[in-house]
């Protein structure tokens, strides 16, 4: 449809005079003008923008909705950036949350990472929080979190195990909790262990001596030798 009409565009351009030129056609003064025109500079980035406050509770309300952003977006006004099909809120230019537009009225979207950080002060809401309700995590992360819920520090030490995520990343978390369980371990220090050898830096390779540097002689220490150098000076 589109090659269409711009086959159709063109056409016409060719066939009728120009408005204001009327010696030229609409194309010929097209054409003398096209090296001044600016250059395509891609796709054009549409949305209808508005500023915004955040809650206490991490939520920013746009058109009867509303959505979560990161914590540490709180206390300060955000921008709003409503596209067609998503919600983007920015702050200082900084993407704090992006989000599946919402069409409803009075409908909440959650993004459970927005509240990790909030959770080293409530780790108890990780068991019954609204953001964190139905949140489906990779599976090894998972199958650590439903052994630690049996334990009396349970909701501490999975707060412990998800702020990782914030600092390592997902996929580095959910390969330690794996070997953790592979072991026939689930705590938290577990897997901060092996989170932390992960970031060691590997050992340097072994560099083999030529044999045209092989030392045939061993040096023998002899310390007079800076008597000498004194005494040269």
């Amino acid at each position: 449809m589109n090659a269409w009409l711009l086959d159709k565009c063109i056409a016409y351009a060719k066939a009728h005079r120009h408005p204001e030129l009327a010696e030229q056609t609409v194309w010929e003064v097209f054409e003398a003008e096209r090296p001044k025109l600016v250059p395509y500079a891609g796709r054009f980035d549409g949305f209808h923008a508005v500023p915004a406050s955040v809650s206490k509770t991490c939520l920013v309300r746009f058109d009867n909705n509303k959505y979560s952003v990161a914590a540490s977006a709180v206390g300060r006004p955000v921008e709003v950036q409503a596209y067609a099909d998503r919600i983007v809120i920015r702050q200082d230019g900084r993407i704090v949350a992006e989000h599946p537009r919402s069409f409803g009225r009075g409908e909440t979207t959650y993004n459970p990472w927005h509240y990790v950080p909030v959770l080293a002060r409530k780790p108890g809401a990780l068991r019954n929080g609204a953001p964190f309700k139905d949140w489906v995590l990779p599976a090894a992360i998972e199958r650590i979190r439903r052994r630690l819920a049996s334990t009396d520090d349970g909701n501490r030490q999975m707060v412990d195990i998800l702020n990782a995520v914030l600092t390592d990343g997902l996929s580095a978390v959910e390969a330690a909790c794996a070997e953790a369980i592979a072991h026939g371990v689930h705590s938290a220090d577990v897997v901060l262990n092996i989170l932390a050898r992960q970031r060691e830096p590997a050992a340097p390779a072994n560099i083999m001596t030529p044999a045209a540097l092989t030392l045939r002689h061993a040096p023998i220490a002899d310390c007079a030798r800076y008597d000498n150098l004194r005494r040269t000076i």
